[in-house]
């Protein structure tokens, strides 16, 4: 009996060693995708918005980003139905029109998400790579301003700290390249630093609020990552296609809803559509203060591939706060102290819960959206 005992305690142990040894390898993978994810949408954006040539509508890029992520989620919808196809049918309408009032509550998110996508193709067409990289970490600053604001979260003395050094860091940056005065920008005719700044800044905004009405409206709810996917880019397409009418509506009718599209355009397009969705199913792999490495990590690979492939100029200041913003980055990711060693035990399991919290959160809003570091460490913004 007590060697069968021993023997059991031995398979658990060795079972257990496994599992901790793929779920560290899992974690590593989680790191390279999200590292690779963040830094290369911003570079790629950036290099076919500055090619010579026709350039594409950005609107109609939203656009089809929008559709490819809605019909790979209805593909991973039907694989989930084992191919059924009115079982399907049934369910989308059961989840999308029947419960209609749960689908519009995605509406006010939608609308935001949108513009933001829209913005960060202004910010990225006006300013280099490195910069915009730097400065889109503001949204870290409005996520948990609006987060305190809205959903009465309590910010850690470190987490406040971090927040400062945020700023500042971006503030260095922005004096920076005021002096600098753009010596990388190449074509400076048809690119404004002052819009591109304006863009990124409401972009972030729209981030911040966005994803912290959307974990606000989403609470306690059952549906999965794809059916909120699917209702998000119905929003997505609708409002998409009426900034398009609105903005390019005359001259697409003129030259083509894909004029200007090249291959890299398209890998740009399928990077937005399909990089959100794959954070998203990695993202669940990866704690906090890997996700803060990782944001940290692509502002360091944006910024040297900048300097190869645009001829970015890196001086002190840039360094300086790049540096602060890399480190407040990181700051604000650390978990929690515990108040004390009688309420640790309660305080760690109330951290995990909200890590948990946070971390769905994060899948259901896979925008950016998140681009750059794109989606708010506390709201994913997968996105771009």
């Amino acid at each position: 009996m007590a060697v069968g005992n021993l023997s059991k305690t031995g398979e658990e142990k060795t079972a257990t060693r496994g599992q901790s040894e793929v779920n560290r390898r899992l974690k590593y993978i989680s790191l390279a995708v999200l590292v690779v994810q963040n830094a290369s949408l911003i570079l790629s954006i950036r290099y076919v918005r500055t090619l010579p040539g026709d350039r594409f509508f950005t609107t109609s890029a939203v656009v089809m980003a929008e559709v490819l992520k809605v019909l790979t989620c209805l593909v991973i919808i039907l694989l989930q139905k084992r191919l059924n196809v009115k079982e399907m049918v049934y369910f989308l309408i059961d989840v999308i029109v029947v419960q209609y009032k749960d689908t519009l509550k995605l509406a006010v998110p939608s609308l935001i998400y949108t513009l933001q996508n829209n913005l960060q193709y202004v910010a990225i067409s006006n300013l280099p790579a490195a910069t915009f990289q730097v400065t889109y970490q503001l949204k870290i600053l409005t996520t948990a301003l609006f987060s305190v604001l809205m959903l009465r979260k309590s910010l850690s003395r470190v987490q406040w700290i971090s927040l400062l050094l945020l700023f500042a860091g971006v503030a260095i940056v922005q004096v920076q390249q005021e002096g600098n005065k753009e010596a990388s920008v190449k074509d400076t005719s048809t690119q404004n630093y002052t819009v591109g700044l304006v863009a990124v800044v409401i972009s972030c905004l729209s981030s911040g609020f966005a994803g912290v009405y959307f974990e606000k409206i989403l609470k306690g709810s059952s549906a999965s990552v794809w059916v909120r996917n699917v209702q998000l880019g119905i929003f997505g397409t609708a409002l998409g296609l009426l900034g398009l009418w609105w903005n390019d509506g005359a001259a697409i009718a003129e030259r083509g809803f894909l004029f200007g599209y090249t291959s890299m355009v398209w890998c740009v397009i399928f990077n937005q559509a399909f990089g959100g969705l794959l954070v998203a199913v990695v993202v669940k792999y990866a704690d906090n203060i890997l996700k803060g490495f990782a944001t940290s990590f692509s502002i360091i690979v944006s910024t040297v591939t900048s300097i190869y492939l645009f001829g970015f100029h890196v001086d002190v200041l840039f360094t300086a706060g790049a540096g602060l913003v890399i480190g407040a980055v990181y700051m604000y990711s650390l978990p929690k102290a515990p108040a004390g060693s009688a309420s640790a035990s309660s305080s760690s399991s109330s951290s995990s819960t909200s890590e948990k919290t946070d971390r769905d959160a994060e899948m259901e809003a896979f925008l950016p959206k998140a681009q750059g570091g794109v989606s708010p460490p506390s709201a994913v913004h997968i996105t771009t």
